[in-house]
């Protein structure tokens, strides 16, 4: 089989994956990138320079050759192109093609009510809802979305981001967390107002007026750094903290091994969280905001994380000192965290899942899989999806 991606550039998030299909396929698989990286992306350490991949190519520097790849492919997957001209031709020839997609409408369904919003998505998704086209749910919220403009109905499946896995044996799993009584919280991102880091320095004011022995660790910088500094410093919590700025990714990995509960506190503007694979991957017990996308698809409420309901502060702090009062309770839940993403939600299950779901579509069969990446996506309203998880029907 020969399969391309076509996305607008390679990236941490997208190598394992990549990397994945690579070791499968061989010279048939390529990753088309469609643009140069932003400068505020490699700011942030996302370069991963294409040229050193030997599967990557580069629409920018071969387009009549990436063209051609992605139009003579078994299989074509497209992603965030900013290139309809691409996906338009591909779509047109009528051979199987795949797509991805984060949410449409993050500030709301709303926005669909828009006219000249409404023709843009014809354009590019209603009108091939009966072809040999398939789009894949970057994120739990992006299901209803595409459902509200009648887009690819029955063919909308399980997809998100996978990160590099690491396994670890038994013995390193169990002696991995710190023993010295303290329970280690780590917080990941940028410092910026959609993400609320805020929440952590928050709690951290809560656990030391109850007496809890913990520590923070805050892995990331943005425009809101400076102020949680100086806030931490005012507050007298400076000995529960410590600021990592920028952390490239491997140590966010190491960090997040030696702490025992991860919080991610973003609101609905966060399409995945990658970091929440991260640190599941890590053995931590996740307590997540129910809005970002990654939350429903990877985690199971009270058995391997907890999710509390939008960017309500005081059911988040209720979760983590209901973790606080009963550690021994819970701590199960950073294990099950570890085996989901280990046999489930990695980029090796996730490239299997998706040539084999590939080779169903050259035959015109679709073919979901059971669980996890490719098995059918629900269909359940952002203001639905809260209870959902916590009644376990996702």
């Amino acid at each position: 089989m020969t399969f391309t991606f076509a996305s607008n550039y390679i990236n941490h998030h997208q190598i394992p994956l990549c990397d994945a299909l690579y070791r499968r396929l061989g010279a048939d698989f390529t990753f088309v990138q469609t643009m140069p990286m932003e400068q505020e992306r490699i700011d942030m350490g996302w370069n991963a320079d294409a040229h050193r991949l030997p599967y990557v190519k580069c629409l920018y520097e071969e387009e009549s050759e990436c063209r051609r790849r992605i139009m003579r492919s078994d299989v074509a997957l497209l992603g965030w192109t900013e290139r309809e001209d691409l996906a338009g031709e591909r779509l047109a020839s009528g051979k199987p093609t795949l797509r991805v997609s984060e949410r449409l409408y993050r500030e709301g369904q709303w926005r669909m009510l828009s006219p000249r919003g409404l023709r843009a998505k014809y354009r590019e998704h209603v009108r091939y809802r009966r072809q040999n086209v398939c789009m894949l749910c970057a994120g739990a919220y992006a299901a209803s979305d595409f459902h509200l403009i009648s887009a690819y109905p029955g063919k909308l499946f399980r997809w998100g981001y996978f990160t590099s896995l690491r396994t670890y044996g038994e013995e390193e799993f169990a002696a991995m967390k710190p023993q010295d009584g303290a329970l280690h919280i780590v917080w990941a991102g940028r410092f910026i107002p959609l993400k609320h880091p805020e929440y952590a320095v928050r709690l951290a004011k809560t656990l030391r007026a109850k007496g809890y022995d913990f520590f923070v660790h805050m892995l990331g910088d943005g425009e809101m750094e400076r102020t949680l500094r100086q806030e931490v410093n005012d507050l007298g919590l400076k000995e529960h903290f410590r600021f990592y700025g920028y952390t490239p990714p491997e140590k966010v990995r190491d960090v997040m091994e030696q702490c025992h509960i991860h919080l991610f506190t973003s609101n609905h503007l966060e399409g995945w969280g990658a970091v929440v694979n991260e640190g599941m991957n890590s053995g931590c017990v996740e307590v997540v905001s129910a809005q970002a996308g990654a939350a429903p698809y990877l985690i199971r409420h009270g058995e391997n994380g907890l999710v509390y309901p939008g960017s309500r502060y005081g059911e988040m702090e209720s979760l983590v000192l209901e973790l606080f009062a009963h550690w021994e309770r819970y701590a199960h839940m950073g294990r099950a965290a570890y085996e989901t993403i280990r046999d489930v939600w990695n980029a090796d299950r996730a490239a299997d899942e998706l040539l084999r779901f590939a080779g169903g579509l050259t035959d015109g069969k679709i073919l979901p899989a059971k669980e996890g990446p490719l098995s059918a996506a629900p269909v359940i309203s952002p203001r639905g999806m809260y209870r959902a998880m916590t009644e376990h029907r996702l």
